[in-house]
């Protein structure tokens, strides 16, 4: 799945190589101009007001993105849910909880003393949310809808929609989409034919462009003129965290050979960003995209590591591990986002609030 997933992704960003990928990518074309009719079809209805849309009593700003694959979104919510906690505002996450076991209700992950749900149960995505701001309210619901109501009755003044863009159902203030500055649309088409959930056209949507991994040769996108946009860089941190909670510096691990392993969305790009934060890789394993981690998955990372001296994952990764899985240290890497235009993004943020 994993090779099928990578082959994909190349497929559609750098294009076909030989006949047969031609081939390929001509049959999977009518496919994806049908699953951009769907999401214009439905699009439309919201527009026309044929299908009802919840208006929240706070503030609502969205988080998503247009092309499937990781962008950012989780290190984006988690600088906005500190930002607005500096100002002083209850805030609150709602997420559909994508790789949990949740498929109706309410179910409230952290109501601010602390995560009280596993990874397998809500996701990996909120609880990594929920560990990162314990005192915050992190709530998991198919129907976000839900999910806004029972957050703003626990007392939340504003609402962050975990990847919220194409969850027409709920009226937004802002609508931030990220956009990744390498391969920010793919090669245009959605989904099979391409990486785009809608059509291109549905970024005029958008109040606020994030462009993610953003660097000087990054093509350039055409965005609408009156849109904001903010880039914005990667970056691992220097401080690792263990399985057990123990922190130590990257430096503490010179000299000694580990194994990186990862069940996201781009694992080539973690670990080309390890080898850059300095550890010695002898070895690296790449997992399905929000992976669960059963008996078998680990006892394969166990079998890789014989010999190596630590292990080393994402925390998206380590949200679904404990100490205990593994005979040698397993160190989790926070990845955290740079904003170049931080000014800029925080003035459309305070302006949401201020809407009020």
């Amino acid at each position: 799945m994993k090779n099928l997933a990578g082959f994909h992704r190349r497929l559609v960003c750098a294009g076909p190589i030989n006949p047969f990928e031609k081939l390929l990518l001509s049959v999977l074309v009518p496919f994806g101009w049908l699953y951009g009719m769907l999401g214009w079809l439905r699009s439309l209805c919201y527009r026309c007001g044929l299908m009802e849309i919840y208006r929240a009593e706070v503030p609502v700003i969205a988080v998503g993105n247009i092309a499937v694959g990781g962008t950012g979104k989780t290190p984006t919510v988690d600088y906005l849910v500190k930002f607005f906690h500096r100002q002083g505002k209850r805030v609150a996450v709602v997420s559909r909880g994508y790789g949990g076991s949740i498929r109706k209700g309410v179910a409230v992950v952290c109501g601010g003393e602390g995560p009280v749900l596993r990874a397998e149960i809500c996701g990996d995505e909120p609880l990594l949310l929920a560990r990162r701001n314990p005192r915050s309210m992190v709530l998991v619901a198919p129907r976000r809808k839900l999910g806004i109501a029972a957050a703003v009755e626990r007392g939340a003044e504003i609402v962050l929609l975990d990847d919220g863009f194409q969850h027409l159902a709920v009226a937004r203030d802002l609508d931030c989409v990220l956009l990744d500055s390498r391969c920010p649309l793919g090669n245009g088409r959605p989904l099979p034919a391409g990486l785009l959930r809608e059509f291109p056209s549905a970024l005029g949507r958008a109040d606020l462009f994030l462009l993610t991994r953003w660097s000087q040769e990054c093509r350039p996108l055409s965005l609408p003129d009156e849109v904001p946009v903010v880039r914005s860089r990667h970056r691992l941190e220097n401080s690792l965290v263990g399985l057990d909670g123990q922190q130590v510096e990257v430096n503490r691990l010179a000299g000694l050979k580990g194994l990186a392993f990862s069940g996201i969305a781009d694992p080539g790009q973690f670990f080309a960003d390890l080898r850059c934060l300095g550890l010695e890789l002898s070895a690296q394993m790449q997992f399905p995209d929000h992976v669960a981690y059963e008996e078998e998955q680990i006892r394969s990372i166990r079998r890789a590591a014989a010999g190596l001296d630590f292990l080393v994952t994402t925390e998206k990764d380590g949200a679904k591990l404990a100490a205990g899985d593994f005979p040698l240290p397993c160190y989790q890497v926070p990845l955290a986002m740079d904003f170049l235009d931080q000014d800029v993004f925080e003035r459309q943020l305070l302006a949401v609030f201020n809407k009020e």
